[in-house]
């Protein structure tokens, strides 16, 4: 099985950014925690990130007939970006949309997802984990 694994604009200041709300941890440790995961999985993961809204839906297109599933935590995108849940319905590939806090207990305009309809699941407020959540959702491997 093959995992696209698609983070959005800021992710790449994990550490840097708000650490009393994204924690401490770079986004170099959280690749690495989801490449652990992979192996352990068995699967085949693919890491990308850009702070570009046209770089994350040619991600996705790309992704159609090579990959098995995406975990995708789009950031800002989740609220503005109608692009992204396009490219979603169009690959057809199924997709759990991620986020390290929980959108739903901060500012008013983070509660709206314009991807969430497009995806299979939504986790949100895991940390990290929540990557690794999606992994293991997408493989069918959770208790």
């Amino acid at each position: 099985m093959n995992i696209l694994v698609i983070n959005g604009p800021n992710l790449n200041m994990l550490g840097i950014r708000e650490p009393e709300i994204y924690g401490k941890a770079t986004y170099t440790d959280l690749c690495d925690l989801i490449r652990a995961h992979a192996e352990k999985l068995g699967v085949s993961v693919t890491l990308y990130q850009s702070n570009h809204e046209g770089d994350l839906v040619d991600a996705i297109q790309q992704a159609y007939g090579k990959q098995d599933g995406i975990v995708i935590n789009p950031g800002a995108y989740t609220h503005t970006s109608v692009a992204l849940l396009d490219a979603l319905k169009a690959v057809g590939i199924p997709a759990v949309e991620v986020h390290i806090s929980d959108p739903d207990t901060r500012e008013e305009f983070r509660k709206v997802s314009y991807i969430r309809s497009a995806c299979v699941k939504t986790i949100k407020g895991h940390g990290f984990d929540g990557y690794l959540e999606a992994m293991d959702d997408l493989t069918g491997d959770r208790p």
